[in-house]
């Protein structure tokens, strides 16, 4: 289930606001990425529409909408998840291990009756825009390293695929649970991009993360506010290859 081809390591965030924008970075893009990202943004302005602008340029879907609400309405609503043919969709791992264990039950029952593969599910563990202040004002304190562990550990219980994790618990959750657990790494920052010019608080570059153990990496607005994103996105498979 782990990539191998550098390229396929690649999901691309389609961090965008009309679908004509996706489809120009679908088509511009889609020779050189594993997957596309469809967020919050693109799904809640366009619906299941912004997935099949994907799907019909020939690329697959990570659905990354972060579901966290109680287990039947969570384990439902990933049901359409299944109906759309994503490859890969995600959940909060705070949502608790039932939550979890329903949604992965549903998938799986549903998929068998659809005879198609089901996605991958993946739990979001700390937002990597998040820090250790950020935790205590919403009254979370401790070591957020931990907090990120115990919640992979969970989501490994819970029957997850793996987890979404900022780069720099990389090695701590492989190490924890294992060379199955797939780990997938927003905060991702090319060598190319100067610091600081982001809203990501813990990251590393595309070559860092993969050398750490990351299966996957997302990365969007370096690439898609180059000047070139083709050559941008080429400097950031050279990094994977040089680290792989």
């Amino acid at each position: 289930m782990r990539p191998s081809n550098p390229k396929e390591k690649i999901i691309f965030a389609l961090d965008v606001s009309t679908l004509e924008e996706e489809r120009h970075f679908v088509r511009l893009l889609q020779t050189r990425v594993g997957q596309f990202k469809v967020g919050l943004e693109l799904f809640s302005a366009f619906g299941p529409e912004a997935v099949k602008v994907v799907r019909e340029g020939g690329g697959e879907v990570f659905l990354d909408l972060k579901l966290h609400d109680i287990p039947n309405t969570v384990s439902r609503a990933a049901e359409g998840a299944v109906c759309l043919g994503v490859k890969m969709f995600n959940l909060h791992a705070t949502g608790g291990l039932e939550m979890m264990r329903a949604t992965g039950e549903r998938c799986r029952l549903l998929a068998g009756k659809m005879n198609q593969p089901q996605p991958l599910i993946l739990a979001v563990t700390v937002l990597t825009s998040l820090d250790e202040a950020n935790l205590r004002e919403v009254g979370l304190a401790g070591p957020l390293s931990d907090r990120v562990i115990r919640l992979a550990e969970l989501a490994q219980k819970a029957g997850m695929d793996g987890v979404v994790a900022s780069p720099q618990e990389i090695v701590a959750i492989r190490n924890r649970c294992g060379s199955n657990f797939l780990i997938v790494t927003p905060g991702i920052r090319p060598s190319f991009v100067p610091p600081g010019k982001d809203d990501q608080k813990r990251v590393l570059t595309a070559g860092e993360a993969i050398a750490a153990g990351a299966d996957y990496i997302v990365i969007g607005r370096p690439i898609r506010l180059a000047a070139d994103p083709v050559a941008a996105m080429d400097q950031v498979i050279a990094e994977i290859e040089e680290a792989s």
